[in-house]
């Protein structure tokens, strides 16, 4: 595999292309309208535009983009995350033009893309799973029998995707019926697909990850959890590795469970396998992504492992290099995703120009980002900006760098969460390890931040007011030394001098 098309744009573009130029692999950039001026596209060896601004005229045209692949003679297409990458009809069509799909097989993506599908294939391993619903559910009489039977609080969920699309909490026997039918109408409407299912609730659960890695022989190993609790809308916001509350034999007996999740679609290539971990520390299976995650960069940081290298390695035949037994987890890693969002007002996308746009630096800090100084940010994609990655010895000091960090970002002209997330990093709760996915609605309210802006405001005006003060002081000193003794021909030379 010497040329691959990175079917993607900003920072998981940019980063795949990274870890392809190490090896030797030139890299093709398709990009959008909108995305012209992008790092990820001058990065790229070649760069091809497909189409306007509109996901669903470029980067959602898997035709146009296997199209380039061919003319380019590229031999390989590297979906990043999100458009395209968890699409079975994309990667089959890459498959039948002879090209090679940088990730697991269609089938695969199939069965793990619909969650009841989902289930089903990791029942048959004995995997743990949340007591719900066997399919989906149409009716509301079967619905209210099986809620009965469940027993309140029960959650419905959109059956075809996910990013909380389709997915109501039912407290009472009386909320039902209205809660499913807004369920499905929002799931049709988002995914083409109304089907739902209804398991029980888990109340206070932590959201904990497991990264697999698989390749063509049949070998597959995971690369310990990652606590992915801290989430506005469903949505993570923070993540970490490994999870402050497993210990060694949790983390081994839900890494396996992982393995044989993975096991039940033949799995090939890096994927995570989703668990709600309820307050005993009891896990159950929630789904399985067949892609790399967003918050791929904390278990590279713990494991030394470039999970993008290997997604390449093994889509070109090679088995893995390594087995469970080599695998050791050293320090601890923290990321935040910095979104152009307003944390004061609900989370809400912001658009604007990058005025002052500066990275922070030092050691055991890593920005993976896809912008720069200067740019607009486009209302047609997601709003992340970057993530901030910090690494230390232990969690402790990846939090003290990651605060640090966080102080040392300089972004200007936009609203982000570097805000949020220092809130976050102090809270007693998080540095404790004793949080859950309630954490936000929980702990987090929009004027908490809005005071804490207030007093840096004051502290500012105090700081300027001080120093306007010494100024005009040393100014009336200097005045009256000259007035007092340099009087007649002594002022006018100091005249002349200036002159």
């Amino acid at each position: 595999m010497k040329k691959i098309v990175v079917a993607n744009r900003g920072e998981i573009a940019l980063r795949v292309m990274k870890s392809a130029r190490e090896m030797g692999i030139l890299t093709v950039a398709v990009y959008s309208e909108a995305d012209r001026h992008s790092p990820h596209v001058r990065y790229a060896d070649e760069a091809v535009c497909i189409g306007p601004a509109s996901s669903h005229d470029s980067y959602l045209r898997g035709d146009k983009i296997v199209e380039v692949a061919l003319q380019l003679g590229a031999e390989g297409i590297h979906p990043g995350y999100g458009f395209l990458s968890e699409n079975a009809a994309f990667a089959r069509m890459v498959e039948e033009a002879g090209l090679t799909f940088i990730g697991p097989t269609p089938e695969a993506i199939e069965i793990m893309g619909n969650k009841l599908a989902a289930k089903e294939a990791a029942k048959r391993f004995d995997i743990p799973m949340v007591p719900g619903s066997e399919g989906a559910i149409t009716d509301i009489n079967e619905a209210k029998s099986l809620a009965e039977t469940i027993g309140y609080p029960i959650l419905i969920k959109a059956s075809a995707g996910g990013g909380g699309k389709g997915m109501r909490v039912v407290t009472a026997f009386d909320e039902l019926e209205e809660q499913m039918q807004r369920a499905q109408s929002e799931a049709l409407n988002a995914f083409g697909d109304g089907s739902v299912f209804i398991e029980r609730f888990v109340g206070s659960p932590k959201h904990i990850e497991v990264q697999v890695l698989g390749d063509n022989y049949g070998n597959i190993v995971y690369l310990f959890e990652r606590e992915c609790s801290v989430q506005r809308r469903h949505q993570k916001v923070l993540e970490e590795a490994p999870s402050s509350c497993l210990d060694e034999k949790k983390r081994k007996a839900i890494g396996e469970a992982a393995v044989k999740v993975a096991r039940s679609c033949a799995y090939i290539g890096a994927g995570t396998v989703e668990f709600l971990v309820d307050e005993e520390l009891n896990f159950y299976f929630l789904e399985m992504n067949t892609r790399l995650q967003v918050e791929h960069p904390v278990t590279e940081m713990i494991t030394g492992i470039d999970l993008v290298k290997e997604q390449i390695k093994i889509a070109r035949g090679e088995a893995l290099s390594f087995m469970q037994d080599d695998l050791q987890m050293r320090g601890h890693a923290i990321e935040l995703r910095i979104y152009a969002e307003d944390p004061t007002n609900n989370f809400l996308p912001d658009i604007g120009c990058l005025e002052q746009y500066i990275k922070p630096e030092g050691p055991g800090v890593r920005v993976d980002d896809g912008y720069e100084e200067g740019m607009d940010i486009p209302i047609y994609y997601d709003p992340m900006l970057a993530k901030l990655i910090a690494y230390g010895s232990d969690r402790t000091e990846a939090i003290e760098r990651l605060l640090r960090a966080i102080d040392d970002y300089k972004i200007v002209g936009v609203k982000s969460t570097l805000a949020f997330g220092k809130f976050v990093l102090h809270h007693p709760d998080f540095v404790s390890g004793r949080f859950d996915t309630n954490f936000v609605p929980k702990h987090f309210k929009p004027e908490y931040l809005l005071h804490e802006n207030a007093e840096e405001m004051e502290i500012a005006a105090l700081v300027a007011a001080h120093l306007f003060s010494n100024i005009s002081a040393e100014k009336q000193k200097t005045t009256s030394a000259h007035s007092n003794g340099n009087s007649g021909n002594g002022t006018s030379n100091w005249v002349k001098k200036r002159s």
